[in-house]
C-alpha cells in the first residue's frame, strides 16, 4: 500500500537496505527492459527501412536534438536540484505540492522559450551537431527533421518533472512506463507506412526512405504529447494535481535555480561530449548511423540497471539524509553498487565477446549490410568496455546530489570531456569514426575515478563496506569466466548464427549460455547466489 505523498514516513534509522530501493530499481529496470525491447524493434525497422543512408543519419541527428537539450535541461540539471528538494519537502510534511507547482510553470516558460528559438536557429545548431552535413543532402533533410522532433523537448521535459514527483514518492512505475509509449508509436508509424499505399490498399513496402524520415520526425513530438499525459495523470492520482499558470520567482526557486545551475553546466558538459562524437562521426559515410546503432545495444543494461539505480537511489538517500540515518544510507549505497556490478560486468563482457553475432542477427537486413554489421560491432565492442564506468557514475552522483553538491560532479565532468575531446579528435585521424566510441569510455572511467577520490569526504554514507569490496572482484572473475564460455560457444553455434531460420534460435541459446554460465560462477566463486538475489527482491 502506498503512503500519502504528503506524509511520506521516514524509515527506520537503522533500517538494514530499504526494501523500497530494490523493489524500485526492479520496477524502473522492468519497464525499462520492455522499453528497451520496443527499441530494439523500433532501431531494426529504421535499420531495415533506412539502413545508413543519408535520410536515416538527418533523423538521428535531429532526433538527438531534443533529447540532448532535455537532458541538459530537464534529467540532467533540473531534476538533479528540484529532487532532493522535493523529496525533504515530502519527508519533512512541507507544502510540496506548491514547490512542486511553481516549479513546473518556471520550466515550462523557459522550455517555450528555447523551442522558438531553436526554431530560428536550427541550420546552426544541425551544424553544430555535425558539421560533416554542410554541402550535402543531409543538411536540409536534418534542418527540417530537426524544426519538427524539437517540440519533444518541451513535453518529455516537463513529463520528466511529473516522474521526479512520481519517484521521490516511491512511485515508480508510471514514470518508467511512459518511455514504452515512445517506441509503441514509432513502430506503429513505421509499420503502418510500410503497408500505406495511395490507393489505400495494405502492400509490402514500396515507399522510399523520405517518407520514412517524414513519419517517424511527427511521430516524435505526438509520443512526447502522449507521455506527459501519462505522468500528469498519475501525479494527478498521487495527489499532485498542477495546472499551468504564470511562474513566481519564489525564495525556494531562487535556491533551486542555485543548486541546479552548477548540474545545468555539468549537464552541457556531458552534452559537449556527445556532441563531440556526433561531430567526428559525421565526417564518416554511415558512421553517425554504426555508432547510434551500437549505442542502442550497450544503453540496454545501462538503462535497465544504471539508469534504474539512479533514479531509486537519489530520493532513497535524501530522504535518509534528511533522518540522519547515514548507516542505513550506506548501507543502501553499497546493495546498489553490488546490484549495479553483479548486473553490469558480465553484460559489458558479453557485448565484446558477441558483439557480432548480436548485431548481426538484430539489424543486419534490408538496407543494413555486413559492412554495416562489421563497424557497428566494433563500436559496441569499445562502448562496452566503458559500461561499468557509466553505470557507476549512475551509482556514485546521487551521494553528491543527495546533499546538494552539484558542483564538484560539475568540476569533474569538466575535466572528462577535455579528455573526450581530445582523445576523439586525435584518434579520429588514426582510426576514423572508432575514435568517438573510444573518447567516450576513455571519459566515462576519468570520470568515475574522479568521483571516486571526491566522495572520500562525504561521510559514512558514501563510502562502500566490506561486502562490496570483497564480493566485487569475485563478480568480475564469474563474468570473465563467462566471457570463456561464451567465445567457446559463439563458435561452435557460427554456422547456425549465419542461417537466416536458424540465427534467432542460435543467437537466444547463446544468450542462455551465457546466463546459465554467469550464475554458475559466481555461486562457485562466492559472488551471490540465486537465493540471496531472490531474498532481497522480496526484502529479506
Amino acid at each position: 500500500m502506498e503512503n500519502d505523498p504528503k506524509q511520506a514516513p521516514s524509515e527506520a534509522p537503522n533500517a538494514p537496505a530499504p526494501i523500497r530501493l530494490i523493489a524500485g530499481v526492479f520496477t524502473v529496470g522492468f519497464w525499462t527492459m520492455c522499453s528497451r525491447i520496443l527499441g530494439f524493434v523500433r532501431d531494426i525497422l529504421i535499420g531495415a527501412f533506412l539502413g545508413a543512408g543519408p535520410v536515416a543519419e538527418a533523423f538521428l541527428v535531429a532526433f538527438a536534438l531534443p533529447n540532448m537539450f532535455r537532458r541538459f535541461f530537464a534529467e540532467g540539471a533540473f531534476n538533479t536540484a528540484f529532487v532532493p528538494m522535493f523529496s525533504k519537502k515530502v519527508e519533512s510534511g512541507d507544502d510540496a505540492e506548491r514547490f512542486a507547482q511553481d516549479a513546473f510553470s518556471g520550466l515550462a516558460s523557459v522550455l517555450i522559450a528555447l523551442t522558438l528559438l531553436a526554431q530560428l536557429v536550427m541550420p546552426w545548431l544541425v551544424l553544430a551537431m555535425a558539421g560533416g552535413f554542410a554541402g550535402d543532402e543531409r543538411f536540409p533533410l536534418a534542418v527540417d527533421y530537426g524544426r519538427i522532433t524539437f517540440v519533444y523537448i518541451l513535453f518529455i521535459s516537463l513529463a520528466a518533472l511529473f516522474s521526479g514527483m512520481l519517484n521521490a514518492t516511491g512511485r515508480f512505475a508510471a514514470a518508467a512506463a511512459a518511455p514504452v509509449l515512445l517506441n509503441i508509436i514509432l513502430v506503429g508509424v513505421l509499420t503502418g507506412a510500410s503497408l500505406w499505399q495511395p490507393d489505400g490498399k495494405m502492400t509490402t513496402l514500396v515507399d522510399p526512405a523520405e517518407t520514412y524520415g517524414d513519419v517517424l520526425a511527427w511521430a516524435v513530438p505526438l509520443a512526447g504529447i502522449a507521455q506527459m499525459a501519462l505522468v500528469w495523470f498519475a501525479a494527478a492520482r498521487a495527489g499532485f494535481r498542477i495546472r499551468p499558470r504564470l511562474p513566481r520567482l519564489t525564495p525556494d526557486m531562487r535556491r533551486l535555480a542555485w543548486i541546479a545551475f552548477p548540474a545545468m553546466l555539468a549537464g552541457g558538459v556531458v552534452q559537449v561530449n556527445l556532441l563531440v562524437g556526433r561531430f567526428v562521426a559525421s565526417f564518416f559515410d554511415g558512421a553517425i548511423a554504426w555508432l547510434y546503432y551500437a549505442d542502442r545495444l550497450y544503453q540496454l543494461p545501462l538503462g535497465v540497471v544504471g539508469i534504474a539505480i539512479g533514479i531509486v537511489l537519489l530520493p532513497d538517500l535524501s530522504r535518509r539524509l534528511r533522518a540522519g540515518d547515514d548507516a542505513g544510507g550506506r548501507h543502501a549505497f553499497s546493495r546498489a553498487g553490488e546490484l549495479a556490478m553483479a548486473l553490469t560486468i558480465p553484460a559489458a563482457v558479453a557485448l565484446v565477446v558477441i558483439a557480432v553475432p548480436l548485431i548481426s542477427v538484430l539489424f543486419q537486413r534490408g538496407a543494413f549490410t555486413s559492412d554495416d554489421t562489421a563497424a557497428t560491432a566494433l563500436a559496441l565492442s569499445v562502448y562496452a568496455v566503458g559500461l561499468p564506468a557509466f553505470v557507476l557514475q549512475k551509482v556514485l552522483q546521487p551521494v553528491y546530489f543527495a546533499r546538494e553538491d552539484t558542483r564538484r560532479p560539475f568540476q569533474y565532468a569538466v575535466v572528462a570531456m577535455v579528455v573526450n575531446a581530445v582523445v576523439a579528435v586525435g584518434l579520429a585521424m588514426v582510426i576514423g569514426f572508432l575514435g568517438a566510441a573510444v573518447a567516450t569510455t576513455a571519459a566515462a572511467w576519468v570520470m568515475v575515478g574522479l568521483l571516486s577520490r571526491g566522495r572520500r569526504d562525504l561521510g559514512e554514507v558514501a563510502q562502500f563496506d566490506d561486502r562490496f569490496r570483497a564480493r566485487i572482484w569475485r563478480i568480475c572473475g564469474a563474468a570473465f569466466a563467462m566471457g570463456g564460455v561464451l567465445y567457446a560457444s559463439g563458435l561452435m553455434l557460427g554456422p547456425f548464427l549465419g542461417e537466416p531460420g536458424l540465427r534467432y534460435v542460435a543467437l537466444a541459446l547463446l544468450v542462455v549460455i551465457g546466463l546459465v554460465s554467469y550464475f554458475g560462477f559466481a555461486r562457485l566463486f562466492g559472488a551471490f547466489s540465486l537465493k540471496e538475489l531472490r531474498g532481497t527482491m522480496r526484502g529479506r
